[in-house]
């Protein structure tokens, strides 16, 4: 069952929570979730105006809410974690996300190093259409200290 509280899982709130649902696996290898556009989203007011299109950045942001979520559900990590990305790899963006479309969300999770360390993968659909997909490295702190860099 698809699981609407995010908030309980990472530290985002909005106008900078990006997953509107989401499910985890057991073992907190697979993630799905999803992200509809509204109106309501702040960034569509000044990236490309009269043309709404969701900034690749945040697309790539939807991407690693999801997975951490996941894995802070499927009690992975300690659930007082909070997640800093720390290395985006092989980002590339197939198809525009607009105003309306809500982006399926599938997350691997390829490893967990010394729970300070987690590295994912993931792709993002609209209507079945390939949109999105990256892999990318966060890191794992207790909540309130900063990320070592």
């Amino acid at each position: 069952m698809m699981d609407r509280d995010i908030q309980k899982y990472l530290p985002h709130r909005p106008p900078f929570v990006f997953v509107d649902e989401f499910d985890t696996d057991e073992k907190g290898e697979t993630t799905v979730g999803n992200r509809l556009f509204t109106e309501d989203d702040f960034f569509f007011k000044g990236h490309f105006p009269g043309m709404p299109v969701v900034p690749g950045v945040i697309l790539v942001e939807c991407l690693a809410q999801c997975g951490g979520a996941g894995i802070v559900k499927s009690g992975r990590v300690p659930s007082n974690s909070d997640f800093f990305l720390a290395t985006v790899k092989e980002a590339k963006f197939h198809a525009k996300v607009g105003l309306g479309d809500r982006l399926d969300m599938e997350i691997g999770t390829i490893r967990i190093a010394r729970n300070r360390f987690i590295v994912q993968h993931g792709k993002g659909m609209v209507n079945g259409e390939l949109a999105v997909e990256a892999s990318w490295v966060c890191a794992v702190v207790p909540h309130g200290q900063e990320a070592e860099s």
